[in-house]
């Protein structure tokens, strides 16, 4: 009688879930739409656009996305697809691509893709019960070719010391994966350490072939320190070079963290050459990198001067300024800015202003150049279909290129 009674129970619990979605999905229809009102150029240029944002009204939120120009409500989704989230649009590619290899694999940074294999790394751990670290390496390889899987566990080395373990980059050079950590350390005492690690991994013979610790800091309270990458622009395609910010400061108990410039630096780390630099310090600031966009080729920095928006190209080959355009869009630094370079196009949005935790409800700007010489491909800005939706805060998230 009791199995009887929990299957119903379940089955009353999954028909109002059901039923709820639906009543919700009802009330879409009743909501603002979104679209991009062209002022300049040619609304083509829309279609590889992903924005991620949320509509609010007091207690109430929706969120939606923004695709080829179209506004898709959550609840204008499948039951399924609202269940499983949304992914990394990279991501849903592998999916339909390679969906044997891809089951469980979610992290974009714990991927590499080139035109003969797909491969994968990360890393599990558990607490066990005495209370010490377990970690292991989780891998996996594809050959695109003949479709065929490596897959295993290995345990992380001299794992006993390691608290956490985040895996930030993965590449294939000459044949052995790479992947790029960064650690949290047992001291066994006051101070934390904490350590960028390069591991090297022999597919083949399924064994890790070196532990290379790239940067290790240990501090003391109120002291800290942190590592900061800029964002990867293409996070599972070849790179040679990556850029860590290392980041000292002190954490005041009755102000904010307060960093310490001159102890600060920018460094990069080549795969192909196995060094590790000291970025010199330039036309390229601390603060421009960790802001910025790399693509394993370029680091592109937005800048604020005279009123304009720049971006700023660094070869990271050379670490010099190799461009600097301005775009055709006024500067506020109280606007949420976002930005992506892809295709030879920088993709450059401005969303809502906030003044001193206020939040400013205005039309969303975009605008689409070329990255070398700054000409406008297009511009415009965001328009409502119905005149009660000055009630509604578009709030944005994210911004997508596919």
């Amino acid at each position: 009688m009791k199995r009887y009674l929990c299957s119903i129970i379940i089955g009353m619990v999954v028909i109002l879930s059901i039923g709820t979605y639906y009543v919700k999905f009802s009330s879409a229809s009743s909501l603002p739409k979104y679209t991009f009102k062209t002022l300049e150029g040619s609304d083509k240029e829309l279609d590889p656009v992903i924005i991620n944002a949320t509509l609010e009204n007091g207690s109430f939120y929706e969120p939606l996305t923004f695709e080829s120009n179209t506004t898709t409500y959550a609840s204008e989704r499948s039951y399924l697809e609202n269940l499983n989230g949304r992914q990394d649009h990279q991501i849903e590619r592998l999916i339909k691509e390679h969906r044997s290899f891809m089951r469980g694999k979610d992290s974009i940074s714990s991927l590499y893709e080139d035109d003969d294999f797909l491969a994968y790394a990360s890393v599990n751990s558990e607490i066990t019960n005495n209370g010490k670290m377990e970690a292991e390496f989780d891998i996996g390889l594809l050959e695109k070719k003949d479709e065929e899987e490596t897959s295993f566990q290995i345990e992380l080395p001299n794992q006993g010391r390691i608290l956490n373990a985040d895996v930030r980059d993965v590449q294939l050079v000459r044949s052995k994966l790479q992947v790029l950590t960064m650690n949290d350390v047992n001291s066994n005492n006051e101070k934390q350490t904490k350590e960028v690690h390069l591991y090297t991994i022999d597919v083949a013979n399924k064994k890790v072939l070196s532990d290379k610790t790239l940067v290790s800091e240990s501090f003391t309270y109120p002291d800290q320190v942190d590592f900061e990458m800029p964002i990867d622009l293409t996070p599972s395609q070849p790179n040679n070079m990556v850029f860590i910010s290392l980041i000292k400061g002190v954490n005041h108990e009755d102000g904010p963290f307060e960093e310490k410039l001159k102890e600060s630096k920018l460094l990069s780390y080549n795969y192909e050459t196995e060094k590790l630099e000291t970025v010199k310090k330039g036309s390229l600031s601390l603060d421009m990198a960790r802001s910025g966009y790399a693509d394993g080729k370029n680091l592109y920095a937005v800048e604020m001067k005279s009123g304009k928006y720049r971006i700023k190209t660094f070869d990271l080959s050379s670490q010099t300024l190799k461009n600097d355009t301005e775009l055709d869009i006024a500067a506020n630094k109280k606007e949420q800015d976002f930005a992506a370079i892809k295709n030879g196009r920088v993709y450059f949005l401005l969303g809502n202003e906030v003044d001193q935790d206020v939040l400013t409800n205005k039309p969303a700007t975009l605008l689409i150049a070329d990255i070398k010489t700054g000409k406008t491909l297009y511009k415009g800005e965001t328009v409502i279909n119905k005149k009660n939706s000055k009630s509604f805060e578009l709030i944005i998230h994210e911004l997508e290129i596919k």
